[in-house]
């Protein structure tokens, strides 16, 4: 099976490195960008050719659409006289709903809408599938195997993409702002940044390890560490005074809001 990816962005080459470490051959694997010298330096890195999106439609199984939604107009111009009911086209796109593609593409063509995160680049993806109108049982099937090949994968209604890009899509980058601010705290307390960032850094790796393997609800977690009039209690009660869970509460519903936009934005 060839898979094109069509925008070599963050995600795209999250994706292509992803698959490359999942065993997959360069020579399966085809990508498209627009600027060559970033074209040139992706096929030095990997091993992957870099072409034409009307060379990527006629060579590739398998098309998966990672541009920014804000460019996905000329990207579907171009592809609306390539594919058609052969094709399986895979949207990575923000905020854009399966029947945008169907709409602008030939009658047929099989559309599935795709999540994911950045952890893709080292194998550890959250990617939330959800199949449009003409995208069969087998094909679905082929879009979680290739995105298993890169983490995990939840079959989701489309309906539920919003919350999903809100929660799992930008769940990374909150989780690094959090990090980060720790490293500065830790700083703040007298330690050497390299000090502060290996202690969180590694804590993180832990704690996620705990939540992923352990079974346990992340409430039953907390108070494990959580001892009466200890160090942590003191911290938590900050937090909350600070707000901190209502703020984040409030940051992944607006990032919910603005993948409805990035939506809306395409309708007729």
């Amino acid at each position: 099976m060839t898979v094109a990816v069509l925008g070599a962005g963050k995600i795209g080459e999250a994706l292509l490195s992803g698959l490359l470490h999942a065993g997959y051959a360069p020579e399966d694997l085809l990508f498209t960008e627009r600027h060559p010298e970033r074209a040139a330096e992706l096929t030095e890195r990997y091993g992957v050719a870099g072409v034409e999106v009307a060379d990527a439609a006629k060579r590739a199984d398998v098309l998966v659409v990672a541009v920014k939604p804000q460019d996905i107009d000329p990207v579907l111009d171009e592809l609306s006289g390539l594919v058609g009911p052969c094709s399986l086209v895979v949207s990575m796109c923000a905020g854009l709903p399966t029947s945008l593609f169907e709409r602008r593409l030939p009658e047929g063509t099989p559309v599935v809408r795709v999540m994911p995160n950045t952890p893709m680049l080292v194998g550890a993806a959250m990617s939330a599938v959800s199949p449009g109108k003409h995208a069969t049982d087998e094909q679905l099937r082929t879009v979680e195997e290739l995105l298993s090949s890169v983490g995990k994968v939840i079959v989701l209604p489309e309906s539920q993409q919003d919350a999903v890009t809100a929660l799992s899509g930008s769940g990374p980058a909150y989780f690094f702002y959090l990090v980060e601010a720790m490293i500065d705290a830790g700083i703040l307390l007298g330690l050497p940044r390299a000090v502060a960032q290996q202690l969180i850094v590694q804590a993180a790796v832990g704690a996620g390890k705990m939540l992923d393997e352990g079974g346990q609800h992340p409430v039953m977690l907390r108070e494990n560490v959580t001892s009466p009039g200890g160090t942590t209690i003191n911290g938590i009660r900050e937090l909350e005074k600070h707000g901190v869970r209502a703020a984040l509460l409030d940051a992944i519903e607006s990032a919910r809001d603005r993948s409805i936009e990035l939506g809306k934005v395409h309708e007729e």
